[in-house]
This record gives C-alpha cells, sequence and structure tokens, in this order.
C-alpha cells in the first residue's frame, strides 16, 4: 500500500495527466477539424486517436482514480468502469492500427487508393474501430472476471481493478492478444513503408518530380506516426509486464511500480498532441492559427496551410533540382574523361 504522501502525489500527477490529455487532444480535433489541409483519410484515425486520448483525461483517469480502492460500489458497477478503462485502451490501439493501415495502402499503391477511398468508407473503418475496441473491452462482463465476492444485492466492496477484472484476462488475451499482437503488426507495416519509401526514391533522376515530392512527404509523415507508436508501446508496456511478471512467476512487486505504470500509460495521451506539434507541420500551423484566433488575429487558416503545403513543395523540389544538377554533372565528368 502506498502512503498518504504517496497517495497525494500520485492523485495530483493524475489531474495533471487529465488536464493535459483533454487541453492538449481537444486542440488537436479543432485543428484538424478546422483545416482543409488536414482533411486526410489518415488525419480522420489521428482524430479518432485524440478523441480517445482525450476521453482518457476525461474519463478514463477519474475512473483510475476511483478503481485504486478508494471508493465503495457494488461489484458489477466496479467492473463496468474497469472495462471502461479497458475500452479506451483498446480504441487507441485500434486506431494506430488503422493509421498504419491507412499509411500502408497509400504508399503501396498511391493512385488508386485516392481514387478509392470515400468519406463513407472513413466513417465506417472509424466506427468498426471503436465498435471491436468496445467489444474487446467489455468481454469481462461476459463471465471472464473475478468472482463475485459480495454475498448480496446491496453489498459493495472497496473497488478496485484486479479485485475485479482477472489477471487472466489481462495478460493472455488484453495485453499478448490485444496489444502486443498488433504492435508487432504495425512496426512489421512501417518497416515496409519506410523499404517502400527508399525504394522509390532510389530509382534514379528520371522519376516524376512530382512523384518524388510525394514520396518525400510520405516518409517525414510516417517518422511522425512510427514515433507515436514507439511511444505508445513505452507508456503501456511496462505496466504490462509488471502485470505478465506478477501472473506467471512469483516475484513480488511493490505497488507503487504499479501506480509508476499507470501514471506513464496515462501520460501518453498527453504526450501525443506535442508530438503532433513539434513533427507534424500541418498541425503545427493549425494550432498556431487556433491560437491567433484566440487573439483576435484574422489570419485565414486555409491561406496557412496552403502557405505550408508551397514550401514543403518548394523545399522537396528544391532537393530534385538539386539531385538532377548533380547527376547531370557527373555525366558530363564521365564523358570528359572517356
Amino acid at each position: 500500500m502506498m502512503s498518504d504522501s504517496e497517495k497525494m502525489v500520485y492523485t495530483l500527477l493524475e489531474v495533471l495527466i487529465a488536464v493535459g490529455c483533454c487541453v492538449g487532444n481537444v486542440l488537436v480535433i479543432w485543428a484538424v477539424c478546422s483545416c482543409r489541409a488536414l482533411c486526410q483519410t489518415t488525419f480522420c484515425f489521428v482524430v479518432s486517436l485524440a478523441v480517445a486520448d482525450f476521453l482518457v483525461g476525461a474519463v478514463a483517469v477519474p475512473l483510475a482514480v476511483v478503481v485504486d480502492g478508494r471508493v465503495e460500489t457494488s461489484f458489477h458497477s466496479c467492473l463496468l468502469i474497469s472495462c471502461v478503462v479497458i475500452v479506451l485502451t483498446q480504441a487507441s490501439v485500434h486506431s494506430l492500427l488503422a493509421i498504419a493501415v491507412d499509411r500502408y495502402l497509400r504508399v503501396y499503391n498511391p493512385y488508386r487508393y485516392r481514387g478509392a477511398v470515400r468519406k463513407q468508407n472513413l466513417r465506417a473503418a472509424v466506427t468498426v474501430c471503436w465498435l471491436s475496441a468496445s467489444l474487446l473491452g467489455l468481454i469481462p462482463l461476459s463471465g471472464w472476471h473475478n468472482h463475485d465476492t459480495t454475498t448480496s444485492v446491496n453489498s459493495t466492496l472497496k473497488c478496485h481493478f484486479l479485485t475485479v477484472i482477472s489477471m487472466s484476462y489481462m495478460v493472455n488475451f488484453n495485453f499478448l492478444v490485444c496489444i502486443l499482437s498488433p504492435t508487432i503488426i504495425m512496426m512489421a507495416i512501417y518497416a515496409f513503408i519506410f523499404c517502400k519509401i527508399s525504394k522509390q526514391l532510389r530509382r534514379g533522376i528520371g522519376e516524376a518530380v512530382e512523384s518524388r515530392t510525394f514520396y518525400h512527404k510520405e516518409r517525414r509523415l510516417a517518422h511522425s506516426l512510427a514515433l507515436v507508436l514507439a511511444l505508445f508501446a513505452v507508456s503501456w508496456f511496462p505496466l504490462h509486464i509488471l502485470n505478465t511478471l506478477t501472473y506467471y512467476t512469483s516475484v513480488s512487486v511493490p505497488p507503487l511500480l504499479f501506480h509508476i505504470g499507470v501514471l506513464l500509460s496515462h501520460a501518453n495521451s498527453a504526450v501525443n498532441p506535442i508530438v503532433y506539434a513539434f513533427k507534424i507541420p500541418k498541425i503545427k500551423i493549425a494550432y498556431k492559427n487556433i491560437l491567433k484566433k484566440l487573439t483576435g488575429s484574422k489570419e485565414n487558416p486555409d491561406q496557412i496551410s496552403q502557405t505550408l503545403d508551397n514550401n514543403i513543395s518548394s523545399n522537396s523540389n528544391s532537393n530534385v533540382r538539386y539531385s538532377m544538377k548533380n547527376s547531370q554533372k557527373d555525366k558530363t565528368n564521365i564523358n570528359q574523361d572517356v
């Protein structure tokens, strides 16, 4: 058990994380929805991830404090609360997987993908993500949970996550099947994406400038989204590894380490908006535009986004022209030597 001072620090950190999750992810949703340059398929899934991260701050963190043995509830109320926390984790995983698959399809066959994707397809994909997350996260309600220790309808217990959720479900199903396996699949997808992009960029100078610009943009965006995936793994795996050690071995893990793991997992939802700001230029510009709106500036967001696109394209085209000039010089030198 934690001491009173440790509980106070833990609660304060959870409050700060919750505020960061809510403010940061509202900013992400606002940025994507208000900027036409961000109306792309990937950013629709980014919004889905931002909604999940927002709900972590608005719902999961307060419920995590509840299921830390601080509130008395009925057994099934505690079970439902714990399942909601799991559902939000699954929603993040499924949104990340949708982002990875979207990037893969766009890089594998960009021309066919542009013509095939419609808004109805995106809505359906996002709906599938949340429905599948709900089905997997609510499985304990169907019976895969710990035994009901209450003896009467009016009986209550101190609600604790591991009192109601089966460790077998958390380790064998939630972690190994629903988190670890998709993460490995996503890593393989991003590895393929980077290999495909590198192969396309190595094809030579004869390739169209527009095509090279496209792959340069895709590589930058893929790097940013792969970083989001890496941070997810770094944030969530320690807690699940501790659960696995507790379940499969006789190792006694201090409760403080579990609470640190919980804090780290929740902090991931507050970090994602910061990653978007530093690694995705379009979102960074949209953030600035929102701040200008709040401070009374009347600069056009679409004009800012268009300027950003032009700058990115200009830089990419400059790089290509520079490569073409160098290649022509090399060919001239070779001819002179011959």
